[in-house]
C-alpha cells in the first residue's frame, strides 16, 4: 500500500508558507521519499491569505491537484483563524498545528474542534527571540516535524542549510529546534 501524507500550510503572502513547504519537501527527499510542493495564490498583495501544499510519499506521486483532505495543517499566522476555516477538510485523525500563545485546550474550545490532534507553538515569539524578526516558517517546520513525525529533525536541519547562508541557517536551525521542543499537544 502506498503511503502518501498530505500537508496544507496557511499563511499570508510574504510569511514563508511556501518556503516551509519546500523545506519540508527537501527534508523528505533526503530521507529517500517522493515529494510535491506547490503554492496556491492569485494576484493578491503581500499579506493576503495564501496556502501552500506538500505531499510526501514512499512511492512516486501521480496526483496533480490541490490538497482537499489533508493529514496535517500548519497555520503560520493566528489572525487567519478569524477569517479562514483552516481545519476544513482535515481528516478526523489529522493533525492541526497553530502558531499561537494559547494552550491547545483553550484553542480547541475557541475553535470548537473535535477529533483532530491539536498542537500549538508560539512560533512568533521563538522567531523574534532567535532571529530578531517574526518570521515563523522555520519555527512551524519544527513544530510540524514533532507533531506529525513526517521527517526527522536532522533532515530538516540539513534542508535549512541548503536554503540559507551559513549564519542565517545556523539561526534558523536554532528556531527549528526550539519550536520542536516547545510544541504542545492537547
Amino acid at each position: 500500500m502506498v503511503s502518501v501524507l498530505e500537508i496544507r500550510w496557511h499563511g499570508r503572502g510574504g510569511q514563508g508558507a511556501w518556503t516551509a513547504s519546500e523545506l519540508l519537501a527537501k527534508a523528505a527527499i533526503q530521507e529517500g521519499k517522493y515529494i510535491q510542493s506547490f503554492p496556491e495564490f492569485g494576484p493578491e498583495r503581500m499579506g493576503a491569505p495564501m496556502r501552500a501544499f506538500t505531499r510526501i510519499s514512499t512511492e512516486p506521486i501521480n496526483l496533480h491537484c490541490s490538497i482537499y483532505t489533508p493529514d496535517v495543517v500548519g497555520v503560520l499566522d493566528p489572525t487567519l483563524l478569524k477569517t479562514v476555516s483552516v481545519a476544513d477538510g482535515l481528516r478526523k485523525d489529522g493533525v492541526l498545528i497553530i502558531n499561537t500563545r494559547s494552550s491547545p485546550a483553550d484553542l480547541r474550545k475557541q475553535l470548537n474542534l473535535s477529533g483532530c490532534k491539536l498542537w500549538t507553538v508560539s512560533a512568533t515569539d521563538i522567531a523574534t527571540k532567535i532571529l530578531g524578526r517574526p518570521i515563523t516558517n522555520t519555527a512551524m517546520l519544527g513544530a510540524v516535524a514533532r507533531a506529525s513525525e513526517i521527517v526527522e529533525l536532522r533532515s530538516l536541519e540539513k534542508a535549512v542549510t541548503t536554503r540559507f547562508p551559513a549564519k542565517l541557517a545556523e539561526r534558523n536551525i536554532a528556531v527549528v529546534r526550539e519550536a520542536y521542543k516547545e510544541a504542545k499537544a492537547g
